[in-house]
């Protein structure tokens, strides 16, 4: 205790080191233990909390963000899926137009084929009966015109 008073009794300067350096030393202690309790601890508590609450943002973005881009490639995968219905669908459709087309051509053509059949069947019982008819009137014009060069009636061969 002694050096301790010898120390803060000079008034020169020392160049080794005395029992102020114990006091410096207790002081600097003091100082650490109060600031710790007053300034640092509280303020370390207020940057932890500002901390955790970050951080707990952070992770609650980076959780919308994951939920976002699953959404996203749900989104994509159903519209994916909903064209190719969709495209299947049109080839659908269109398969079934070309196969009705296909049936009203052929049902056209049987048509037109058993119509054009009567037709030719019309055409030649007509050129029959016109051949008929063309016969008999040759007949019947021969025999006048033979009975005018004559002068005489003609009988006809059936007679």
């Amino acid at each position: 205790m002694g050096f301790i008073l010898l120390g803060l009794a000079g008034e020169s300067i020392q160049l080794v080191p005395d029992g102020t350096l114990l006091l410096h030393g207790a002081l600097i202690i003091l100082m650490v233990v109060v600031l710790n309790r007053t300034l640092f601890k509280p303020i370390n508590k207020i940057l932890q909390e500002r901390d955790r609450r970050t951080r707990g943002l952070l992770t609650e973005a980076e959780q919308t963000l994951v939920s976002i881009d699953k959404s996203l490639r749900q989104y994509e995968q159903t519209l994916r899926r909903t064209k190719a219905e969709g495209y299947q669908l049109l080839e659908r459709q269109r398969s079934d137009a070309i196969l009705e087309r296909e049936q009203q051509i052929a049902s056209a053509r049987e048509l037109l084929s058993k119509q054009t059949s009567a037709e030719k069947q019309e055409i030649r019982s007509q050129a029959e009966a016109a051949r008929t008819l063309l016969s008999k009137e040759a007949t019947s014009t021969a025999l006048r015109i033979s009975s005018q060069i004559l002068g005489r009636p003609v009988a006809s061969e059936g007679e």
